[in-house]
């Protein structure tokens, strides 16, 4: 309960720090779908682990209803997670968003099709996700991204680029050269 109120505070206090129309925490709480979408999430997540899925899908659809967000219990969601305006917002079950990543609505983080194990993305720390984008299937998007308003990314981005079209096309990169994003080894676990 205590990892559970710490995280909620961390996600309140990540809006007011990035959201200048945010004026209170109470502000925050009470209204941002996005802390709503949270706390539901974070109890559907519980009870998904502990495979009771009929009442952990019962209450990602209840925050749907009230939110206009759809989180899978069985999605992965770090801390500071953002969901900005939030309506039509989607993450799939296999999806894991990293620490402080900000979402814009319209996002989906979704599968291809009728896939086994993991089919939707994995999103790095420090991700910003502009409005409409759609990342599909098992691909990895580095940490300090930019996916652009309305792009649909197919393939791995590396950390620190910024990708937009449809498809996605990286138009920077933090460095000279492009890498391959199986050569990292903290995304490893994700390749295989």
């Amino acid at each position: 309960m205590v990892k559970f109120i710490k995280s909620i505070k961390y996600d309140i206090d990540n809006v007011l720090k990035n959201d200048p129309a945010a004026r209170s925490s109470v502000e925050v709480f009470f209204l941002y779908p996005t802390i709503n979408a949270l706390i539901h999430y974070r109890l559907a997540h519980y009870f998904y682990k502990k495979r009771v899925f009929f009442l952990a899908r019962l209450i990602s659809q209840f925050a749907r209803f009230l939110t206009g967000i759809e989180i899978h219990p069985g999605a992965t969601i770090g801390k500071g997670l953002i969901i900005d305006h939030g309506m039509g917002v989607v993450i799939g079950e296999t999806a894991e968003v990293g620490d402080n990543v900000l979402l814009y609505h319209g996002v989906t983080l979704g599968g291809t099709g009728k896939e086994k194990g993991k089919r939707h993305p994995t999103v790095g720390n420090n991700v910003v996700i502009g409005a409409g984008a759609k990342i599909l299937g098992p691909i990895i998007i580095g940490d300090n991204c930019k996916v652009g308003a309305n792009s649909v990314v197919l393939k791995n981005v590396p950390e620190g680029s910024t990708v937009v079209g449809i498809p996605g096309k990286i138009v920077q990169n933090k460095n000279t050269e492009l890498i391959n994003i199986e050569d990292y080894g903290k995304y490893k676990r994700y390749a295989e």
